[in-house]
């Protein structure tokens, strides 16, 4: 079940849904997912370290993200979304369950919108 925060209608910035999508003027929408590119950085570089422990074959997927996340926040722009999530897809796939790279994977999913 979804709860979504209309807020006011009528006018000024609204937002809508769970992830803070918020309407401003003119048509323009900003999202915001509530993690700085900081922490988009650090969870990479957890996970990184945490596949090396638990599963060594996944290293270089993890790797690849990581690069991404960090040219992306040295650039100025959003990471690369489908290129992240293929990356992420095959670490949870890979990663065992209830182990701290799975749990790493999917908050860092959080972390960049996903």
């Amino acid at each position: 079940m979804n709860t979504y925060n209309i807020g006011s209608v009528s006018g000024g910035q609204n937002q809508f849904g769970d992830h803070g999508v918020n309407v401003a003027g003119q048509g323009r929408v900003q999202i915001n997912h509530g993690a700085s590119p900081a922490e988009a950085v650090r969870l990479a570089g957890e996970l990184v370290e945490q596949l090396r422990a638990e599963r060594s074959g996944l290293v270089g997927e993890a790797e690849a993200l990581q690069g991404e996340i960090v040219s992306a926040q040295q650039e100025g722009r959003a990471v690369d979304q489908g290129r992240v999530r293929r990356w992420l897809d095959a670490i949870q796939a890979g990663a065992g369950a209830g182990g701290a790279a799975l749990a790493l994977a999917q908050a860092l999913g959080g972390a960049v919108g996903l």
